[in-house]
């Protein structure tokens, strides 16, 4: 008994064009493609580690006492990791220059936001004579490195008897972020179409009335990606905080933690580590808070009006 023959036709050959199957794909060699992608990911391991390795060892370090600091090798792990005294020692002088730091960095930032946004609003919005020279001088003002004018800023304070509290930061704080933050913000107001205030104003809202009520809600991702930027800096100054403060009442958190010292002037390593701990987790919690913010503010300043 013979077997009929196979027909030699292709499968699915009566199908049209359009409804046969997509040939399957290749299979990737993913050995070789891991293999190509090794150098990178060293790189990112190693970037990784080099950020990640001071982090961990100095909340390690926060754990120990003095006695493992000098006598125990670096990498040793602490031997209690319930051990909160030096937290405790560290928080009676932080939580002072913390107030400080808050006293002085949040009104400067709250004042130069305030006349940065007022001004770039001026420039980029309001048509008159000269705004372009107005500019140029701020621009002009981002140059002028500002560690050569401490010391008459120094003199000026002392004459008129304003040594002795934490307005000379505040002043200086406003003055020196401020070129920075009228440029940002007049580069931020171009994105924003100007048939918006012309609209404002033909409804018959006055330039007051359209910076309030318009430009300060539309430009409230780039207030705060430059409020951020200029925290930073005010935040983690140190020369001008050690220049115009005399008094160790009237330290902030980075002059404060620079003469972190016990008694007869021996460094307790252990609550100088805690007391940088909790400055780093203060910076990182308004970092991680603020930065989908940020990241927007960013990108609404990549446009181009």
């Amino acid at each position: 008994m013979t077997t009929p023959a196979t027909p030699l036709v292709a499968p699915h050959a009566d199908l049209p064009t359009g409804e046969r199957p997509a040939p399957r794909p290749r299979r990737r060699r993913r050995p070789m493609r891991a293999l190509r992608k090794l150098p990178l990911y060293s790189v990112v391991a190693v970037l990784l580690i080099s950020v990640l390795y001071p982090l961990v060892w100095l909340v390690l370090g926060s754990f120990k006492t003095q006695d493992e600091f000098l006598n125990s090798p670096t990498w040793a792990l602490p031997e209690d990791f319930t051990n909160l005294e030096n937290f405790d020692a560290a928080w009676g002088s932080v939580s002072q220059y913390l107030l400080n730091s808050t006293l002085a960095v949040f009104p400067a930032l709250l004042v130069m936001l305030v006349i940065g946004t007022a001004a770039g609003f001026a420039l980029e919005i309001m048509v008159w004579k000269g705004r372009g020279t107005v500019l140029l001088v701020f621009l002009i003002g981002i140059m002028v490195p500002w560690q050569m004018i401490l010391l008459p800023l120094f003199t000026v304070y002392f004459q008129a008897g304003l040594t002795q509290s934490l307005w000379p930061l505040i002043i200086t704080y406003t003055a020196t972020g401020l070129p920075l933050t009228v440029f940002l913000m007049a580069t931020y107001f171009r994105a924003i179409p100007r048939e918006v205030f012309e609209a404002a104003t033909l409804d018959g809202a006055s330039m007051l009335r359209s910076l309030v009520s318009i430009a300060f809600p539309m430009m409230k991702n780039a207030i705060f990606t430059i409020a951020l930027v200029q925290f930073f800096f005010m935040w983690n100054d140190l020369l001008i905080a050690l220049t115009f403060t005399t008094r160790d009442e009237l330290r902030t958190v980075q002059a404060g933690l620079l003469n972190f010292t016990g008694e007869f002037g021996v460094v307790q390593y252990g609550p100088t580590f805690a007391a940088i701990c909790i400055n780093v987790l203060v910076i990182l919690a308004i970092y991680l808070f603020l930065n989908q913010r940020v990241m927007r503010g960013m990108a609404a300043g990549a446009v181009k009006g």
